[in-house]
C-alpha cells in the first residue's frame, strides 16, 4: 500500500448511485483495464518474456483475440474506447495538444458522444475510474477547465491523472477534481497508487445496491522509464541477450501457443535498428537497462492487477465480473531524453524512453509502431475474463475474428442491459459504431464488417481478410501511390503487398475509405508534425480567458506578493477577465509577469490589441520580446491604467528574425489591481 494517501476517502461507494433494478444480480460488474504504449507481444500470454502471471491467469481462464485493433495513438484510442465512436466523431481525431479549429480535431470530447460511464450510470451502475484520462485539451487542463474530466463524464469517483504523461514518483494527481501532490517520503509510485485505488474501489463498493463499472487506465509502460529497483533487477540479465535473439524467441513462443500459424513469417529487424552484436559493450549495457526498466513497469502493472483480482475474490465478485485487458496503441518508438540526468537508471530525475530499438521487439512479429496503421501500430492484445459468461470450453482459446475498440461500448451496453441514448443532456448523440463481442463468449461470430483508421495521414481499412494500409511519416504529404493491400489470413505480418495484383480491390477499398473519411470530417488530412501543430495553435490566443490561464504563463518572483485570478464578476468582456493583484512589488521591478509564448517567422507582421483597467491610476509595461534574448524587444511600452477600461493596439509590428517570442504584461511595476481582457492577436505575411 502506498503511504500518505487516504484511501478511505476515495474508496467510498458511489453516494449517488441509482438503485439497481431487480435484475441487478444478473448483470455483471465490468472492468476495462488499459495499458499505455505497451507492444503487442510484451505480456507472457502473447509471447513475451516479461513476467505477467496475473494477466496470463486472466487469459488462461478467459479468451484472447489474435486481431483486436486500437486507434494507433493515445487520445484517439481512448476516445473510441470510451464512446464507442470513431475518434473523429467524438472530437479527438488527433491529440489533446491542439485544437485544430475543426470539430473532428478539437482535442477534447464533444457533446455528440456519451461515455461508457454515462451510459452505465443511467443503467444503475456505480462508476469508477483510476489512471490516465487524456480526453481533455492540454490548454483546458492547464487552466483547470474540468468540464470534460472523468467526474463530468459519468464517473462518480476518479483517482488519477488527466494529461498524457507523468513522472511516476513525483506528480500531481486528482481525487475527482481536487489536485493533490504525491508525498515526498519516497514511498509513492504511480502505478502502485492506481492499483491501490482500484482495490479500494472494488473493496468498498456495495454490490447489493448496484453492479460496478471501473475503467483502470494505467500510464505504464509509457515513458518516462521509471521503476522500482527491485523490479528492474529482475530483468537486467534477461535483456543482455539483445533484441535480435529475443525477437526470434518471442516469435517461436507465439507459434507454439497457436497465436500464429507455422507458415507466418517474422518481419525483418527495422532498418533503423542496429544489430545487437554490432553495439559496443557500453551501448549494450545502456540498452539493456532501458528494456529492463520498461519490463519492470509492466511487471508492476501486473502486480497491481493481481491485487485487483484478489480484491474481487475477497468480495466474492470475480466470477461475476467481466475483465477486459488491452493496450492503447502499438509499441512506442519515440525518442525522449529530457530529464535533469541522462542516466538510464529509472530514477525520478531522469526522463528517458526505450527507443525504436526495443519497440521493434515489442511489436513482434509485426512492423511499425504507435502512430502508424500497420499491425505494429494498431494491433492490441485483448483478453476477456468472465467465468459466469464465457463458455468454459473456450478458456485459454483464441478468437479468430477481428474486433475494434468501438466494440467495447457495444459490449458493455449489452452486458449492462443499458440503453444507448439518441440524445443526452439535450444533445443529439452519434449512434454506436461497434458491435457487441458477446457472441464470441460462446464461440459465435460478431459479424463485424468494415473498419477504418486515420491518424496523421496514416490510413487503413479492414474488410474481412483484406487490409488497405498506407504509412505517412510526420511532416510528409499523404501519397496515394504508397497504399498497400494485404491478405491478412495468409500474410498477417504484412510482408507481401498485393495492390498491383488486385488493383480493383485496392481501388474499391480506397474509395470506401474516402467515403468514410469524408463522413467523419477527416479530409483533408493534416500530416504536420506534433510541434508544428502546437506552434500553430499558440497563434490562436486564449485572449478572453475562456480557458482561464490555459497556455498563459504566470510568473512571480518569490520576494513579491502577486495573485493571478480569473474574475467572473468584474469582467471587461465575455464571462471571464484576468485579474492581477500586486500586493507587494518586492525589491526588483517587474517581478510579476503574465506571458504568452509563440513562434514567429522573419517577415511576418504582428497586430496586438487588448483592453485593461485598474483600481487606481497606475501603469504596467507591455513588451514583445525574444524568449531567449529578452533584450530584443519589438514593443516596449508603459501602459497607463485608470478605473476606466481602455483599449490598446500595436499594429504592423515587423518580425526581424525567426524564433520564439513572448507577449509580456509586466505587472510587478504597478500598484494595486488591474484587469486584462480581449487580448487579440493576428499575424500577416
Amino acid at each position: 500500500m502506498i503511504k500518505n494517501i487516504n484511501w478511505s476517502l476515495i474508496g467510498l461507494s458511489c453516494v449517488s448511485c441509482v438503485s439497481a433494478s431487480d435484475k441487478a444480480t444478473e448483470r455483471p460488474n465490468i472492468i476495462v483495464i488499459l495499458a499505455d504504449d505497451m507492444g503487442y507481444s510484451d505480456i507472457g500470454c502473447y509471447g513475451g518474456e516479461i513476467e505477467t502471471p496475473n494477466i496470463d491467469r486472466l487469459a488462461k481462464n478467459g479468451i484472447r483475440y489474435r486481431q483486436f485493433y486500437n486507434g494507433a495513438r493515445s487520445c484517439p484510442t481512448r476516445a473510441a474506447l470510451m464512446t464507442g465512436l470513431y475518434a473523429h466523431q467524438a472530437g479527438m481525431g488527433w491529440m489533446a495538444a491542439a485544437d485544430m479549429q475543426r470539430p473532428a480535431y478539437q482535442g477534447y470530447l464533444n457533446n455528440q458522444c456519451v461515455t461508457i460511464a454515462e451510459v452505465l450510470k443511467e443503467a444503475g451502475y456505480g462508476t469508477y475510474m483510476n489512471g490516465k484520462w487524456h480526453l481533455n485539451s492540454d490548454r483546458k487542463n492547464q487552466g483547470g477547465i474540468s468540464d470534460n474530466w472523468p467526474a463530468e463524464r459519468g464517473f462518480e469517483r476518479f483517482f488519477g491523472i488527466v494529461a498524457g504523461a507523468s513522472n511516476y514518483f513525483n506528480t500531481t494527481y486528482y481525487n475527482n477534481n481536487e489536485p493533490q501532490h504525491s508525498p515526498e517520503d519516497g514511498n509513492f509510485y504511480l502505478t502502485h497508487a492506481l492499483s491501490d485505488s482500484a482495490v479500494a474501489f472494488v473493496s468498498r463498493h456495495d454490490y447489493a445496491k448496484a453492479p460496478l463499472f471501473m475503467y483502470l487506465a494505467y500510464n505504464a509502460p509509457h515513458w518516462p522509464l521509471h521503476a522500482l529497483q527491485k523490479d528492474i533487477d529482475k530483468y537486467v540479465e534477461r535483456y543482455k541477450a539483445g533484441w535480435d535473439k529475443l525477437r526470434v524467441e518471442r516469435f517461436e513462443r507465439q507459434k507454439e501457443m497457436g497465436l500464429f500459424g507455422k507458415d507466418v513469417e517474422l518481419t525483418p529487424r527495422d532498418e533503423a535498428v542496429e544489430a545487437w552484436d554490432s553495439l559496443t559493450p557500453e551501448k549494450q549495457h545502456e540498452f539493456t537497462m532501458r528494456m529492463a526498466i520498461y519490463a519492470a513497469q509492466i511487471d508492476a502493472m501486473d502486480q497491481g492487477i493481481g491485487k485487483l483480482i484478489a480484491g474481487l475474490e475477497a468480495k466474492g465478485q470475480l466470477d461475476n465480473t467481466v475483465i477486459m485487458f488491452l493496450s492503447d496503441n502499438g509499441a512506442c518508438a519515440e525518442f525522449n531524453s529530457s530529464g535533469k540526468r541522462k542516466a538510464v537508471d529509472g530514477k525520478a530525475d531522469t526522463y528517458e524512453s526505450y527507443r525504436i530499438n526495443w519497440a521493434n521487439l515489442s511489436s513482434t512479429p509485426y512492423r511499425e509502431y504507435k502512430h502508424f496503421t500497420y499491425e505494429g501500430g494498431i494491433a492490441t492484445p485483448l483478453i476477456v475474463h468472465y467465468p459466469n459468461g464465457i463458455n468454459k470450453k473456450l478458456n485459454n482459446s483464441w478468437i479468430d475474428e477481428y474486433g475494434h475498440l468501438t466494440d467495447i461500448m457495444a459490449t458493455c451496453v449489452e452486458l449492462a442491459q443499458a440503453n444507448y441514448p439518441a440524445t443526452y443532456k439535450g444533445n443529439a448523440i452519434v449512434p454506436m459504431q461497434g458491435v457487441s463481442l458477446i457472441p464470441n463468449f460462446s464461440g459465435k461470430n460478431t459479424n463485424r464488417t468494415t473498419t477504418f483508421w486515420e491518424h496523421e495521414g496514416n490510413i487503413a481499412m479492414r474488410d474481412g481478410k483484406w487490409k488497405l494500409v498506407c504509412k505517412t511519416s510526420e511532416g510528409d504529404p499523404f501519397d496515394e501511390s504508397t497504399i498497400c493491400l494485404y491478405d491478412m489470413e495468409k500474410d498477417p505480418t504484412e510482408l507481401t503487398d498485393l495492390s498491383e495484383k488486385y488493383p480493383e480491390r485496392k481501388q474499391q477499398m480506397y474509395d470506401a475509405w474516402k467515403q468514410w473519411a469524408e463522413s467523419i470530417d477527416a479530409l483533408p488530412m493534416d500530416t504536420r508534425n506534433y510541434g508544428e501543430r502546437q506552434r500553430a495553435y499558440k497563434r490562436i490566443i486564449n485572449g478572453e480567458f475562456d480557458d482561464n490561464f490555459g497556455d498563459w504563463n504566470t510568473v512571480c518572483n518569490p520576494e513579491a506578493k502577486v495573485s493571478f485570478t480569473i474574475d467572473t464578476e468584474n469582467v471587461i468582456s465575455g464571462q471571464k477577465t484576468a485579474k492581477i493583484n500586486v500586493i507587494e512589488k518586492g525589491p526588483r521591478p517587474a517581478a510579476a509577469q503574465l506571458k504568452w509564448t509563440l513562434n514567429l517567422q522573419k517577415g511576418e507582421k504582428l497586430n496586438i490589441g487588448f483592453s485593461a483597467k485598474a483600481d487606481r491610476s497606475t501603469g504596467m509595461i507591455f513588451r514583445i520580446e525574444k524568449v531567449n534574448d529578452p533584450q530584443k524587444k519589438s514593443v516596449d511600452k508603459v501602459i497607463p491604467l485608470t478605473a476606466d477600461v481602455k483599449e490598446f493596439a500595436f499594429n504592423d509590428i515587423s518580425i526581424e528574425e525567426n524564433g520564439n517570442y513572448q507577449l509580456v504584461f509586466y505587472v510587478g511595476t504597478m500598484d494595486g489591481t488591474c484587469w486584462i481582457d480581449k487580448v487579440q492577436l493576428s499575424i500577416t505575411n
